[in-house]
């Protein structure tokens, strides 16, 4: 397996369940347990070997480029979307000049977990195979994580072959956040503001989508009111 070096990290959305606190501030600058969201994130790829790590920029992107200024682990680039929100596939589509041409990490700027026995985006590179997937997701147990109320994102076979959700259905996995994705998936991908989940629904329809279960537990940390609960979740693992 080749490792994963590059990152691409997703930053520049508006945060709006998260008003008031996001009325001054990018939501990935929230705090939990006194840190930053895109720090535990920032941590994390760090400490999985990425050393490159691109960051889109555009709701209070001058708050978050400031914050970010002190970082040399990973090497940070910025791209900037503030003159037009992109979307999280469109996003991911500017900045590719910056990614380059291996697979690489896709994370959620305000993705955050609590860690089990091996760490989550190691065991995810290692997942992740050329040959047979375009992107591989982090996925969470539904019922366990925290902070999450809703009806899941995927079904996934015995070989990890995943499958969207289908409408009115409740499935066990919801996506955590982080990905292995092939830049070759962006190969026809429409130019300006498009979500990545039409690519994973490509994918799937291929048979190219799959998934890695993480260890430890995920925190959907969505609204000013879910920011306790994670930190009750994080002060007793550390009990």
């Amino acid at each position: 397996m080749t490792a994963i070096t590059t990152a691409m990290v997703l930053a520049a959305g508006l945060g709006t369940r998260m008003r008031p606190l996001t009325d001054h501030m990018p939501k990935p600058m929230v705090e939990v347990g006194g840190r930053s969201m895109i720090d535990f994130a920032l941590d994390r790829l760090a400490d999985a070997g990425v050393a490159t790590a691109v960051v889109n920029l555009h709701w209070h992107a001058d708050v978050l480029e400031r914050h970010l200024v002190g970082r040399t682990r990973p090497r940070l680039l910025l791209s900037d979307e503030r003159g037009a929100l992109l979307e999280t596939g469109g996003g991911i589509r500017k900045a590719l000049p910056l990614l380059g041409n291996e697979p690489f990490f896709v994370m959620n700027a305000d993705t955050i977990w609590i860690e089990g026995i091996r760490p989550n985006l190691a065991t995810l590179a290692a997942r992740f195979d050329p040959q047979a997937m375009d992107i591989c997701l982090l996925l969470a147990a539904a019922a366990t994580s925290i902070g999450y109320d809703g009806r899941g994102d995927f079904l996934m076979d015995g070989e990890g072959r995943l499958t969207p959700r289908p409408e009115r259905l409740t499935v066990p996995f919801v996506y955590a956040g982080a990905a292995v994705v092939s830049p070759a998936v962006f190969a026809d991908a429409p130019e300006g503001s498009f979500s990545l989940s039409r690519l994973f629904r490509r994918a799937a329809d291929a048979g190219r989508l799959f998934g890695q279960r993480m260890e430890g537990v995920w925190m959907h940390v969505g609204t000013p009111e879910a920011i306790a609960e994670a930190e009750e979740a994080i002060a007793r693992s550390k009990d």
